[in-house]
């Protein structure tokens, strides 16, 4: 049945296919959809992996972009058209189900090569000032499809699409239904179908149990006041959607690994780009085409003496010879401007320097500034500090036609007083330094302490720990805690000196004495000693691995961890086991032995 607004009948539905897909079983594709996915532009998101660099630690989640826009234009159409069918009086046409289908499946065509790391760290520092996002990169891309595929839509189409992908109704003609941007790319609370299915894909892809029940919220969907709303008794489930996308960005998106491999990444994109121009690419669709994560095969396959520096990166990379974290913090969401202005790799470098030159030994320093990382990330719900739910509306069903928010005692208590914090990393690229840029980093914050408490006169009432600021609250208020108890009384007149709460002290877990890490080879170096007698013991001195001891062994050979100065084992010694191995202090030998023995 063609609508007034779809003269060609192009949105009628007419499925051609349907696609197995892991999360949703069975994706029906329609005949409309079917022209945007038999593409170039909507093909190439095959080749960009939707968690970036995880598949470094989780193999199996090597899942793409491509399989997720599939299951977000599936799940756009379920929840449109349980609109369009439940409420005929917001006469949903045929046109507006297909337009947010279409606006589902193409939401990431402007990805560029591992996700979030492409327009997250790569291009601001390729191109300074640059603010390009995918958003502008799938608006690029999409125009093209249309264009070179000549798909049968009107301008009116076009622009509804973009104005969807981007949830700014004021792109499009103001004749759209409102309601409509709450689907795919959801401004007011951040819930919508793309964060339906990343959370459901990503966690099943990755072993982790962060998962709901989207069809129980799909069918919970209710248009009033213009907005998408839902039943009261689905709040709890809906708080939960968020609280996953919390947990995948703690646990998994931001792990320390996969974030160092992050960075050696873009160290070796920088590397190339004088050579390459590759941040240029995301100007013409015609190049952009053709970048994605396969563009570090290229580098590699390359014997271009320009990009030398590029594929010694690269290769540390494919050795495990990895940067590594050398300590973190939680600390208040209200404290980061500070932390930004203040923790920066020149000012630990700078304290480096210091130790250095009192020892005497300043001529043996190798270490740069540039081989510090300090790493700001956020951490949130969706909404930086506040609660998600507090933006979305609920109806009940004695009173289904009266959207009102979630108030205490309308759905669990059990949350934290604010909704976001920062994760404050310290990494090198230099692991022979380890330890003296984590006394570095300790000492800035002695510093940091010093300058920012002095010559205050008040004091918080009471200690704050990560994440218990309140929103509104001062960045002193949330970063200095009550004086002690001899700084005297609320009215002896003396004044009370701040200090910093626990979150920004120096981190006991991750405490190292000052040479830790110095004269340590990789453990690619160790293997491949051992590899060339693999009968002999190799012993090494304070050995430091620098990546996953798993790698030592991966040809098999059984191999085992001891205590310097511990007898020495007998024939008869079992294996030893990845989980028994004790933290790395100075003092270890690596012993290597032939599987036959007596």
């Amino acid at each position: 049945m063609r609508d007034d607004d779809d003269p060609h009948g192009f949105f009628v539905p007419k499925e051609l296919r349907s696609v197995k897909d892991v999360i949703h079983t069975d994706i029906p594709i329609n005949s409309h959809l079917n022209q945007f996915i038999d593409t170039e532009p909507f093909q190439r998101l095959r080749d960009i992996k939707q968690l970036g660099t995880s598949s470094y630690v989780w193999p199996s989640a090597s899942h793409t972009r491509f399989e997720h826009c599939l299951g977000v234009a599936y799940l756009a159409r379920c929840l449109v058209s349980h609109l369009q069918t439940n409420q005929p009086n917001l006469k949903i046409t045929n046109r507006d189900v297909g337009c947010v289908e279409v606006a589902g499946l193409c939401h990431d065509l402007g990805h560029g090569p591992w996700s979030h790391v492409w327009d997250g760290i790569f291009m601001p520092m390729a191109i300074k000032g640059c603010e390009w996002q995918h958003e502008r990169g799938s608006e690029m891309m999409f125009d093209y499809l249309v264009r070179r595929y000549h798909i049968p839509i009107s301008d009116k189409d076009v622009r509804f699409i973009k104005a969807l992908i981007a949830g700014d109704p004021t792109q499009c003609d103001p004749s759209e239904k409102p309601f409509l941007f709450d689907v795919i790319a959801n401004k007011r609370n951040g819930l919508d179908v793309d964060k339906f299915d990343y959370i459901q894909r990503d966690s099943h892809m990755t072993g982790t149990s962060f998962s709901f029940e989207a069809t129980r919220v799909v069918k919970s969907a209710k248009v009033l006041d213009n907005q998408i709303c839902y039943n009261i008794k689905d709040a709890n489930q809906i708080y939960r959607i968020f609280n996953n996308r919390f947990d995948l960005h703690k646990h998994v998106y931001n792990h320390k690994t996969a974030r160092a491999i992050e960075y050696m990444i873009v160290d070796a994109l920088l590397l190339a780009e004088p050579h390459m121009k590759i941040a240029e690419r995301v100007y013409d669709p015609e190049k952009f085409l053709y970048l994605n994560d396969y563009i570090l095969n290229e580098i590699e396959r390359s014997k271009d003496p320009e990009l030398e520096a590029s594929r010694q990166v690269i290769k540390r990379l494919r050795h495990r010879d990895l940067y590594r974290e050398v300590t973190w913090k939680a600390v208040e969401f209200t404290s980061k401007k500070d932390i930004q202005d203040y923790i920066t790799p020149e000012r630990i470098m700078e304290k480096v320097r210091k130790a250095f030159d009192e020892e005497g030994c300043i001529d043996r320093l190798t270490l740069k500034a540039d081989d510090i990382i300090v790493d700001l990330t956020t951490m949130h719900y969706g909404m930086k500090e506040h609660n998600p739910v507090d933006f979305t509306k609920f109806y009940s069903k004695k009173h289904p036609d009266r959207p009102m928010h979630a108030g205490p005692g309308d759905y669990s208590g059990l949350r934290p007083p604010t909704h976001a914090e920062i994760l404050l990393r310290i990494f090198t690229k230099n692991p022979q330094y380890f330890g003296r840029i984590f006394d570095a980093f300790n000492a800035v914050l002695v510093d940091m302490r010093e300058e920012l408490s002095a010559g205050t006169d008040t004091a918080p009432a009471s200690p704050t720990l990560a994440s218990t600021g309140t929103p509104g609250t001062s960045s002193f208020e949330t970063l200095l805690k009550t004086p002690c108890a001899d700084a005297g009384g609320a009215d002896s007149g003396q004044k009370k000196k701040r200090v910093f709460s626990r979150s920004l002290s120096k981190n006991l877990f991750s405490d190292v004495p000052k040479d830790y890490g110095q004269s340590s080879p990789s453990p690619k170096a160790v293997a491949l000693a051992m590899v060339a007698d693999p009968g002999a013991i190799a012993v090494v001195a304070a050995f430091q691995p620098t990546g996953d001891l798993s790698q030592l062994f991966e040809d098999g050979t059984e191999g085992a961890i001891i205590d310097q100065g511990a007898p020495a084992p007998s024939q008869g010694l079992k294996r030893g086991r990845e989980d028994e191995l004790q933290p790395p202090f100075e003092g270890v030998e690596v012993k290597r032995r032939k599987e036959a023995t007596k």
